[in-house]
């Protein structure tokens, strides 16, 4: 019976997120409760998740960017982005998103995938961007072609890392592939893994950016543009015009009658 002790822990795993207790605390109380009951010595158990912390620091280092990044949005980073990408009147959402789709696919092919992501690039920079540049192109957006775009920068993201992430030797996915094989007796080297995930690479970009482009195209069928929108000062002036002269000659006959 003693034997099953340990397993106390996976029960107050499930029991404290069930009940929806911080999740931190969860596991850190699971842990002890694991190691204590496994025989373990309390200051063994709290030294063991000191040393897997430890050797593992590289996984959470990204974290601290974090702070960082709330700060520069609490004094106007979305703000600067989007007023920097509607000085380019040649910008669009999609191109702008092909762009970004490139970059994060050539850093995650070195290695470099905690460069950019959700968190650090997509929420504060690339979404407020691709927002600009849509309303520069449409002249106005509605709610639900903003949460469009934002869900693209989102996708954009993911296609990116996805996909290019694989071509770099060196990453967990790889090595899991490489496992996977070789539990059924397949041997191949991570090299190969890595140089067969370039067509995939180019594949994924071809489609995924001719989504981009398409997207620029529904976005103008889907949201026409209104002249006062445009920006265009000579069409809304004729507009204005057009109004002033059908009430004039309204008042006319009105008169004449």
């Amino acid at each position: 019976m003693s034997a099953y002790l340990p397993l106390l822990g996976i029960a107050i795993v499930v029991i404290g997120f069930l009940l929806k207790f911080n999740p931190l605390l969860v596991v850190t109380v699971a842990a002890f409760v694991t190691g204590i009951a496994a025989g373990f010595d309390p200051l063994a158990v709290l030294a063991a998740l000191g040393k897997s912390f430890n050797d593992n620091r590289f996984v959470t280092i990204v974290y601290i960017v974090l702070p960082v990044i709330g700060l520069l949005e609490r004094f106007g980073l979305q703000q600067r982005a989007r007023a920097l990408i509607a000085g380019f009147k040649g910008a669009t959402a999609g191109r702008l998103l092909l762009a970004y789709l490139l970059m994060r696919q050539a850093m995650s092919a070195l290695g470099l995938t905690s460069v950019a992501g959700h968190a650090q690039t997509v929420r504060p920079l690339v979404a407020p961007m691709g927002e600009a540049a849509a309303e520069t192109q449409l002249g106005g957006l509605d709610e639900d072609t903003r949460e469009t775009v934002k869900s693209y920068a989102a996708a954009t993201d993911n296609v990116g890392l996805f996909f290019g992430e694989d071509i770099f030797i060196a990453i967990g996915s790889i090595l899991l592939i490489k496992g996977t094989f070789e539990t059924y007796g397949i041997e191949i080297a991570p090299l190969h893994l890595s140089l067969w995930a370039i067509p995939t690479a180019v594949l994924a970009f071809l489609i995924h950016g001719a989504r981009l482009l398409l997207l620029d195209r529904r976005l103008a069928h889907s949201s026409p543009r209104h002249p006062r929108e445009s920006g265009d000062p000579a069409s809304s002036y004729g507009s204005v015009m057009k109004k002033r002269d059908s009430r004039v000659r309204g008042n006319d006959e009105g008169g004449g009658s």
